[in-house]
């Protein structure tokens, strides 16, 4: 079988060959037209924008336009840049075009493929997203590229932290925008916030490059993009609302104790507006003016917690905390809170502190928020081994693209020594024998402490060295630039997405950059810049002479994709280099797959200390353990997603209904037809349909009429009428609903309720839907719990969210209508009687970093908050590397995996020795 494989491939060429075939001719069109573009002039060039512009509206495709568009961008960067895109870097970009993966290995100049397809797609004016990993790159990528685009006349935008709503939109507006996957997130969830169109950033999504495709959709897309705020509560406020609730009379309440629910009487209203006006906490108007809706939550809650909360009961107060008490099982559950500040409310009842709560106020999985482009691309060195992954979550297809010149890297075998002590020390054996012969060597490690850890025995062996800190992304790019100098050390964790290439004797170009940036002599500059072209060009023949860049991974990674991140490094545009990888039987991935076993079976070969194991069978049997390890994260990510996406539904659902009021189309309708709907099901919760009179509830109905719609009608007498069914009672409560609002629109005047109508609509929406993602976040963490009873999680998920959303947009109907009926306008006018009404709460970014477990962007850790147990190895204050540990102090040992051999040094595994459970 595999024989007729090796005959076909021959005969026929491999899959990607043959789609490599199809634009081989595309490229020979490209090049016939050069000599005809090299002879036009710079405005004859920049006027092939607007002649391309014009076929477009003339009915022609991007695809007709292609050639020529390429064509156009090569002559335009050879002129701006004195750069010329290589036939390979026109195939990458023609890959980008059709919306799939380009992997092309390191130094293959990625940036400027980019530029192809972003022109051609900037000609259809709905503007190009290019997204980096960082605000360094985005920078960098718009002022380098953007000297094509600019002298081509397109206009170049730059999305940054810390730009504010002006500068964004101008950026959005721009027909070439490159940002931050963060930015791009965060402003999405900011905009669907926002209270007039007008006010957002974004324009719709067309067509993104994600550059470091996998390390963006694939590594970061394992956390969620999540704004949070302080829900608008003070303790104060609690304290203030909970001293009330005791002066209430028993009448001004009516409890339910089956439903579990209260609600003041009418009564009860005004007797609460009064007490709310003596403690200064109503400063103007009613209790249900749309300013005091905070406020009308407050006292729900706290009346709740007085009437329907029993200490001892539904809870106990233990250290000055309050503990829900389970109401099945009868047990405390500490770490559990009630949510929608019920549970606040219980502790300003009880005199205990009072903790404030952040409130998911909007969040999006990176997954979910680059499927919404209609066209999307990547381009990275390493996504073949994701490529199923990349297909089955963004329907992505990868397409290896050939290099410009032949790989000449040596990837030797790796080298697998029983300690960690016997492989560092073969490491800085094999980091001085290159510094003798002026090699440069580049040092991968896999987490922050293994790389200070290895710079501490650098310095020990008075070793110079350079070590890469990913916070400061500039300095990053110029340690890397100059990383391939005759003898250079650098020590770099998680090499993915740096965007600068190691180049053989050091980068000239960023040398100059720095050391003459304050030469104003143009003769002097010159004579500078000859003299730093020449040294390198010396440094580089003595760097070729060496051998090229090495590349020492201190260990293997859980996933091959980030090892060859680290190769690839190595060998760029036909260069020599070699790469070699150190493991040792106590190492995270080795130990995971069964080393007990092969440190039995070398001592037993007589493998003596330091010494070291070689052979290709390793290499195998280390790749397939990394396949393993991917294939779960996988099918993780793939779980994280399904019930991502049920929310993502909801999400479209509510986002699109905020843009449409935004857009004022039929408020006014829709505002009726909610209190239609909320009118229809309090008849039918009172007078069923079919039901005898008798059976009526007919008492409830009023009052549920006069505490929603503000209406004391006559319910009582309709029903005793002769032959009256639900239907006409529901009519007649209907038209006097209508006829008094109608009375309200024509006192305030149409525009003015408009506006109120919006206001109220969207301020209901987005109180409602932050409780909503509560209730879901409880929701996820109930169902995970299911599959012990043999009922799918993800199903029993689907059934209740969708039930919630239902709930959710009843109680959203009834909020606004309820609002609606009772609202009062200030004499002053409408915006006056409603400061900051467009303000946005208070709000922070979080992103956590999958490999750190830091808060990229709220600038704190929560690796246990995210990941619970299964904190990933890397996450920085979570695990101490083995070699950091002092077996005396406990203190030193950080988190320390069950199965892990004891840092004490006893040879029992932790959870025997000092893990074990008392």
């Amino acid at each position: 079988m595999l024989g007729l494989r090796t005959l076909a491939k021959k005969v026929f060429g491999d899959a990607n060959e043959r789609k490599l075939r199809a634009y081989r001719k595309k490229v020979e069109q490209i090049n016939a037209l050069e000599p005809e573009f090299e002879k036009l002039s710079d405005e004859a060039l920049r006027a092939k924008t607007d002649e391309f512009k014009a076929r477009l509206k003339e009915g022609a495709s991007l695809d007709d336009l292609l050639p020529e568009a390429f064509a156009t961008v090569r002559e335009a960067a050879k002129r701006t840049l004195g750069q010329r895109h290589f036939d390979v870097q026109l195939i990458g970009g023609m890959v980008l075009h059709e919306g799939k993966i380009a992997e092309m290995k390191t130094g293959e100049g990625k940036t400027l493929v980019a530029t192809l397809p972003v022109y051609l797609n900037a000609l259809l004016e709905r503007g190009v997203h290019v997204v980096t990993v960082n605000d360094y790159l985005a920078r960098r990528d718009a002022e380098w590229m953007g000297a094509i685009y600019k002298f081509l006349g397109l206009s170049v935008g730059v999305i940054v932290h810390g730009l504010d709503d002006d500068e964004r939109r101008e950026a959005y507006a721009a027909d070439v925008t490159y940002a931050t996957n963060n930015e791009l997130g965060f402003d999405y969830l900011r905009d669907n916030m926002k209270y007039h169109l007008e006010e957002m950033v974004q324009r719709d999504h067309y067509y993104a490059i994600v550059d470091e495709v996998d390390s963006i959709l694939i590594d970061e897309a394992r956390t969620p993009l999540i704004i949070s705020g302080p829900v608008e509560d003070r303790t104060e406020l609690y304290q203030a609302v909970d001293a009330l609730i005791p002066k209430l009379d028993a009448d001004d309440f009516e409890v339910d104790e089956k439903l579990r629910t209260v609600v003041l009487t009418e009564k009860g209203n005004e007797h609460m507006e009064e007490l709310l006006r003596e403690a200064g906490l109503l400063k103007e108007g009613s209790l249900y003016d749309p300013e005091n809706v905070t406020l009308v939550h407050h006292v729900n809650q706290a009346l709740r917690a007085h009437t329907l909360f029993q200490k001892d009961r539904d809870y106990i107060v233990k250290d000055n905390e309050v503990v829900i008490i389970d109401e099945f099982t009868g047990r405390m559950m500490p770490g559990r809170r009630y949510s929608e500040g019920l549970h606040q409310a219980l502790e300003a009842k009880e005199g205990v502190p009072i903790q404030p709560e952040n409130q998911t106020l909007a969040s999006i999985t990176f997954q979910n928020y680059f499927r919404m482009y209609e066209k999307l691309a990547g381009m990275t060195g390493t996504a073949a081994t994701e490529a199923e992954e990349f297909m089955d979550i963004y329907g992505l297809d990868v397409v290896e693209i050939p290099t410009n010149k032949p790989v000449q890297r040596i990837d030797e075998d790796d080298e697998v020594y029983r300690t960690v002590e016997e492989k560092y020390k073969a490491i800085i054996d094999l980091i001085e024998e290159c510094r003798k012969r002026e090699q440069p060597v580049l040092v991968g490690t896999t987490s922050i402490e293994k790389s200070e850890h290895l710079s501490e025995l650098l310095k020990q062996r008075g070793i110079p060295h350079n070590v890469l800190n990913a916070r400061y992304h500039e300095q990053e790019a110029q340690i890397v630039a100059q990383a391939g100098r005759p003898g250079a050390v650098t020590i770099a964790t998680n090499m993915a997405g740096r965007g600068t290439d190691i180049q053989l004797g050091g980068n000239a170009e960023m040398r100059i950059k720095t050391e003459l940036a304050d030469v104003t002599d143009p003769e002097e500059r010159k004579r500078r810049e000859e003299e730093i072209r020449r040294e390198v060009e010396e440094a580089r023949k003595k760097v070729i002479e060496a051998g090229g860049l090495y590349i020492i991974g201190t260990e293997r990674h859980e996933s091959r994709r980030i090892d060859n991140q680290l190769r690839g490094r190595s060998g760029r545009q036909g260069d020599p280099g070699r790469s070699k990888f150190f493991l040792s039987i106590q190492d995270d991935l080795m130990r995971i797959f069964g080393s007990d076993r092969m440190d039995g079976m070398l001592q037993k070969l007589g493998l003596k200390e330091g010494e070291a194991i070689t052979h290709p069978w390793i290499n195998k049997a280390l790749e397939k353990a990394q396949q393993k390890v991917e294939a779960r994260n996988f099918d993780a990510r793939k779980n994280l997603l399904k019930f991502d996406d049920v929310m993502n539904d909801q999400r479209k659902v509510i986002f699109e209904q905020r843009k449409s009021i935004m857009r004022g189309e039929e408020v006014a309708e829709t505002v009726e037809d909610m209190r239609h709907e909320v009118i229809d099901r309090l008849v039918r919760a009172h007078i069923p349909p079919g039901e005898y009179p008798d059976k009526w509830d007919v008492k409830g109905l009023k009052e549920r009429v006069r505490e929603v719609l503000a209406l004391d009608l006559p319910i009582e007498e309709w029903a005793e009428e002769e032959g009256i069914a639900d239907e006409e009672i529901r009519e007649r409560i209907e038209k006097a609903a209508d006829e008094h609002y109608a009375k309200k629109r024509e006192m305030y005047g149409d525009e003015i309720m408009e506006m109120v109508e919006k206001e109220i609509l969207l301020r209901s929406i987005d109180h409602h839907w932050r409780e909503h993602l509560t209730m879901l976040d409880h929701l996820r963490q109930a169902v995970s719990f299911r599959g012990y009873g043999q009922r799918d999680p993800l199903q029993e998920y689907k059934t209740e969210a969708f039930t919630l959303f239902e709930r959710m947009i009843e109680d959203l109907q009834e909020t606004v209508t309820s609002q609606l009926m009772r609202v009062e306008i200030l004499p002053e006018g409408y915006e006056e009687g409603l400061p900051g009404a467009d303000e946005l709460p208070p709000m922070q970014a979080h992103h956590v970093d999958p490999f750190s477990g830091l808060d990229e962007l709220g600038e704190e850790e929560v690796v246990e908050a995210v990941f619970g147990e299964e904190a990933p190895a890397q996450a920085s204050n979570m695990r101490v590397a083995p070699e950091l540990r002092d077996p005396n102090d406990p203190s030193t040992w950080g988190k320390v995996g069950r199965n892990e051999p004891c840092p004490c040094g006893s040879g029992k595994k932790y959870k025997r020795c000092h893990g074990r459970l008392a």
